[in-house]
């Protein structure tokens, strides 16, 4: 077997696209990248191959398969002694901008009963990331091992943690050859290195929020759909349970962008203050997992559920919990909620009168600046760097009155991203289409 002979195949000719490839074609791609004896040249064809030619379910399921297994994989089952019962139910989101989802959705859930393995990500691009969020907190830990990550699940009902070196090794390789080869946009390369990843962590069942829209990674509908469709059926011939929600992503989510204020948001959904459109997203989510974890007969019995995890006060206790677990001090995030701020502040004001539209893409893009998120992995973030909006997308504002306090890491970071924040809003004398948050489900 040869490395080109699989690349011609999937490559195609003329005009007919390429052919499926079978298991051990995409094993032998997949390892031969793995274990360096297949260059980054050849890979690099072999995703421009598929980017250009696509993949079945049955190819992309063999893809995320290999993926998986090229690394570590978190078994937490056949451990009923050490408080492991599952099923084990997590979450991913596609990534936007003010989604901090994640964070309150995990404890509700897991206040029901529920096992979460949540295995999460770092903010890239003008995407927050829930770890950056996290670590916001002084001395929560998310660089955890196996066996640290499975105690916490057993004790508390979910976990936090970053994917290791070790797990899905494949993928972090194939990822960083994506991002620089221009086959990024791929939903059997998306589908797999998100797949990977998710089984790897242990989980029974997935429920994914994909999101479109100006702020979103696929920018219509119909992308969404696909993508979402290639999540679902590819989760199910591997085996899982798995269902997804289509969701907008024109505007920021929520009132607070940033890495502490989005953890601070998180606490006051849990407190019963949180904003409608964050807790709308995170009810219908966590309905869907309370479904997938046998906690509900019905996505409304599930959401009653979770309703009731917030009101009672039990999903607030479990974050606490799960703050001091791993490394945090959950009193000292109490006693800092809303005086912790950055000292480089500005506010911007209203321009004219008008009805006010939030570019969620360009407010993600200031948020870089402001020190928020990173232009590349390396980069470090600052934790105090953020947005709170006084005003949002569709509200009336007249000239001079706020729209947002801005905060930055300094000086220069607070000037260039309150120049940028100001090119995010626009002004129409007619209020615009309201867009409903949740568009449809996939399963």
């Amino acid at each position: 077997m040869r490395a080109a002979d699989i690349i011609i195949k999937k490559r195609g000719t003329g005009n007919k696209k390429g052919e499926a490839l079978t298991k051990e074609e995409i094993e032998f791609i997949v390892n031969g990248y793995t274990n360096g004896s297949i260059p980054d040249y050849q890979m690099s064809a072999f995703l421009m191959a598929v980017y250009f030619s696509g993949m079945t379910f049955e190819e992309t399921g063999y893809l995320t398969a290999c993926m998986l297994h090229s690394g570590d994989v978190i078994d937490l089952h056949n451990k009923e002694d050490k408080g492991l019962k599952g099923p084990f139910i997590d979450k991913h989101s596609t990534g936007g901008v003010g989604d901090k989802i994640s964070i309150p959705l995990a404890p509700i859930v897991a206040a029901l009963g529920v096992q979460i393995p949540m295995m999460s990500g770092r903010g890239l691009g003008h995407t927050g990331g829930t770890l950056d969020k996290l670590e916001s907190l002084s001395g929560y830990n998310v660089k955890l091992s196996p066996l640290e990550f499975e105690n916490l699940i057993a004790s508390n009902g979910y976990g936090m943690m970053g994917q290791t070196e070790k797990i899905a090794p494949a993928d972090r390789k194939m990822y960083a050859l994506r991002d620089v080869t221009g086959t990024v946009e791929s939903i059997p390369l998306i589908t797999s290195s998100i797949l990977s990843k998710k089984v790897a962590e242990g989980s029974d069942g997935l429920v994914f929020d994909v999101k479109y829209g100006i702020g979103a990674f696929m920018k219509n509908p119909d992308d969404a759909e696909l993508l979402a469709t290639f999540l679902v059926k590819t989760a199910q011939a591997m085996g899982k349970k798995a269902v997804a929600l289509l969701t907008n992503m024109d505007s920021p989510l929520g009132y607070k962008t940033g890495n502490y204020l989005e953890v601070e948001e998180s606490l006051e959904c849990l407190q019963g203050k949180g904003p409608d459109d964050i807790m709308e997203l995170t009810y219908a989510l966590g309905g869907r997992m309370a479904v997938l974890g046998e906690k509900a007969s019905t996505v409304e019995e599930g959401i009653e559920l979770c309703k009731q995890a917030v009101s009672s006060g039990k999903a607030l206790e479990v974050f606490l919990k799960n703050i001091k677990d791993q490394g945090g001090n959950p009193q000292e995030l109490l006693e800092s909620q809303g005086k912790r701020r950055s000292s480089f502040h500005s506010e911007l004001v209203a321009e004219k009168d008008g009805y006010i539209s939030i570019d969620a893409y360009k407010t993600g893009i200031a948020c870089i600046n402001l020190g928020v998120g990173r232009n590349k992995t390396s980069d470090e973030v600052s934790a105090d760097s953020g947005i709170i909006f006084a005003k949002r997308q569709g509200d009336y504002v007249k000239k001079g009155e706020k729209i947002m306090d801005i905060y930055g890491k300094d000086d220069l970071s607070t000037e260039s991203g309150t120049a940028a924040l100001k090119n995010a809003v626009t002004y129409s004398s007619e209020k615009p289409e309201e867009k409903k948050l949740i568009l449809k489900e996939i399963k």
